[in-house]
C-alpha cells in the first residue's frame, strides 16, 4: 500500500514510476486518487482569480495560449501523431510536441496511443471514453483519472518510440507545463515592475495564462469524446455514435466535424464542405506553403462533392 502511494506521487513527475503495478484495460474504472491531486488542484486554482483580479493583458495571454495549444493538440497530437495525416521534419515535430505537452494533456505518445485505441474499439466496452457505454462524465473526464488508462499504450505507437526526445517528453510530461507556469509568473512580475499601468502581476498571469486557459482547453478538447458523440448531425452511417457539431468545431478549431473524421480518419482535413470551418486545416495549409509541413493527406473527390 505504501509502495503504491509512493509510486502514485512519483508519477506526478515521472509518469513511468511503478507503471508495472497499474492495471491495464481501457474500461476499468479504478480512480488513481493520489495521482489526480494535481488535476483537482488545477481546477481549484482557477478560483485564484478572486484574489488576483484581471487585466486585458492577462486575458489576451490566456486566449493566445488557448489557441496556440489547441492547434498543437488538434494539428499535431491528433492529426499528426495519431493519424499521420501529413509529414514534418524532426525539429518541427518536437516543437509542436512541446507545445501540445504545454496543454497538460499528457505526452504525445500517450495521447496518440489512447486515441488509436479509441478508433480501434470505438463505442464498444473497450472504448474508455464512449458516452454510450460509460456515460457522459466518464467519457468526458472520468476515464483520465483511471489507473487503467494512465500508462502509455506503446503497442499502438511503436513508430514514435525511435525518437528519444519524444519518449523523454512523454515520460516527464509535467516538465513543460511547470516551465510554462514559471515563465508566465516571471513575465507578469516583469510587467508589474516595468509597466505597472497594465495592471498585471506574476500571480495574475499564472492564474489566467495557465490555470484558466488550461482548464478551458482541457474541457473543450474533451467535448469531442463526450458531447460530439451525443449531439449533432450524422452525414455518414459510421459504426459509432460520432456527430458533426458546428459549435464544437468552432471552439476546437475544426475537431467538431467528428462524424466526418470517423468516416475518413487519415485526412488532414475534417471539414469536408466549404462551409464546414476547419481552422486547423487552414493553418496546416498555410504551414505547407512555408515548408513547415508537407504531404497533407487530401480528401477523395467523392467526399468533397458527394
Amino acid at each position: 500500500m505504501r509502495k503504491d502511494l509512493k509510486h502514485a506521487l512519483l508519477r506526478w513527475i515521472d509518469s513511468e514510476a511503478g507503471i508495472e503495478s497499474l492495471a491495464s484495460g481501457g474500461a476499468q474504472k479504478t480512480v488513481d486518487w493520489p495521482r489526480i491531486i494535481p488535476f483537482v488542484l488545477l481546477h481549484l486554482a482557477c478560483l485564484g482569480v478572486l484574489w488576483v483580479g484581471w487585466s486585458p493583458v492577462a486575458v489576451w495571454t490566456s486566449l493566445l495560449l488557448y489557441l496556440v495549444r489547441m492547434f498543437a493538440i488538434t494539428g499535431f497530437y491528433h492529426r499528426y501523431f495519431s493519424h499521420k495525416a501529413f509529414k514534418v521534419e524532426r525539429g518541427w515535430q518536437f516543437v509542436f510536441a512541446v507545445l501540445g505537452n504545454a496543454s497538460a494533456q499528457r505526452g504525445p505518445l500517450w495521447w496518440a496511443g489512447h486515441h488509436r485505441h479509441h478508433h480501434r474499439f470505438v463505442d464498444t466496452e473497450k472504448d474508455a471514453h464512449s458516452p454510450s457505454q460509460h456515460g457522459f462524465w466518464w467519457s468526458h473526464m472520468g476515464w483520465l483519472t483511471s489507473r487503467a488508462n494512465f500508462a502509455t499504450p506503446y503497442r499502438y505507437v511503436k513508430e514514435w518510440t525511435r525518437f528519444p526526445e519524444l519518449v523523454w517528453l512523454n515520460r516527464f510530461d509535467t516538465v513543460v507545463p511547470i516551465f510554462l507556469t514559471t515563465c508566465l509568473y516571471l513575465f507578469g512580475a516583469l510587467l508589474e515592475r516595468v509597466a505597472p499601468q497594465m495592471g498585471t502581476s506574476g500571480g495574475q498571469m499564472v492564474v489566467w495564462g495557465f490555470f484558466i486557459s488550461t482548464v478551458i482547453l482541457f474541457h473543450a478538447t474533451c467535448t469531442i469524446n463526450s458531447l460530439d458523440h451525443m449531439f449533432g448531425t450524422r452525414r455518414f452511417d459510421t459504426p459509432d455514435t460520432s456527430r458533426n457539431n458546428a459549435l464544437l468545431a468552432l471552439i476546437t478549431l475544426g475537431e467538431g466535424w467528428h462524424n466526418n473524421h470517423h468516416h475518413f480518419a487519415v485526412s488532414a482535413r475534417q471539414g469536408f464542405r466549404w462551409w464546414e470551418i476547419d481552422i486547423t486545416y487552414m493553418l496546416l495549409k498555410l504551414m505547407d506553403r512555408f515548408g513547415i509541413v508537407r504531404d497533407l493527406r487530401p480528401l477523395p473527390e467523392r467526399l468533397r462533392s458527394g
